[in-house]
């Protein structure tokens, strides 16, 4: 396992820990919500974290590299990416969307100079992201209460308990030299966040409060995700998500 994993199981665990243990009750609390008291300070520290660290870095990131080269390493890391997509596809028996990613895969390697070039999306080829969280949901896994996790941001109990093997699925992890493979994973961030760079900024111009936008923003978007973009109309948080 690389170092790289073994940091994030370390965080993955003191989320968990952070979990169970900050029940501070807010007034009126959402449903969803139960630890808001806790998930408002480790949004805080992402925030904190994002404007001395991270956002530089992006804007960095975005300033010496020129358009076209950022687009080539997301198609890279994108096409990397759908392996883990595939697999999750094939967990939840998705036959279509399991043949249709691993064309995706062969076209963008081969005739895409390794995934450089998005060669698979000219041809109509669907782009999808599938994860573990979304598999455990697929198959009835309720998504539990909201958690923000220091440095990764909104997820749900269930995505947490997910998150080591999400990680250990991104094919970055398989890379075997340590230095190439904490490169990668550094970029993937950067790539990440300087996606982000304008829409966060308006998010924050234009929210009373950017904590509950992104909450519910996020907890919208997994619940499309799971029901592939077909959510029910009446959706009870406390049942579990069928397929």
């Amino acid at each position: 396992m690389s170092l790289f994993s073994r940091r994030m199981g370390l965080l993955w665990a003191c989320c968990v820990a952070l979990a169970l243990q900050g029940c501070a009750s807010v007034p009126q609390p959402d449903a969803r919500d139960p630890w808001e008291s806790m998930n408002r300070r480790v949004y805080n520290f992402n925030e904190v974290l994002d404007n001395v660290a991270i956002k530089p870095a992006a804007k960095a990131y975005v300033a010496v590299l020129p358009s076209p080269v950022r687009t080539g390493i997301h198609n890279f890391l994108g096409n990397l990416g759908d392996v883990w997509t595939m697999a999750n596809s094939a967990m939840q028996l998705k036959g279509q969307a399991t043949a249709e990613t691993l064309m995706r895969i062969t076209v963008n390697t081969v005739f895409g100079l390794g995934g450089v070039l998005d060669v698979a999306t000219e041809m109509r080829l669907e782009k999808r992201k599938e994860d573990f969280g979304q598999t455990l949901g697929y198959w009835g896994v309720k998504p539990g209460p909201y958690v923000v996790l220091p440095v990764l941001g909104p997820s749900t109990l269930r995505d947490t308990l997910a998150t080591p093997l999400d990680i250990q699925g991104n094919a970055v992890q398989q890379v075997t030299d340590t230095a190439t493979r904490n490169v990668l994973s550094f970029i993937g961030v950067l790539d990440t966040r300087s996606s982000l760079l304008q829409t966060v900024d308006v998010v924050k111009a234009a929210a009373l409060d950017p904590y509950t936008f992104v909450r519910d923003g996020y907890l919208q978007k997994r619940q499309n995700d799971i029901h592939d973009g077909n959510p029910p109309t009446t959706f009870d948080y406390s049942e579990s998500e069928t397929p």
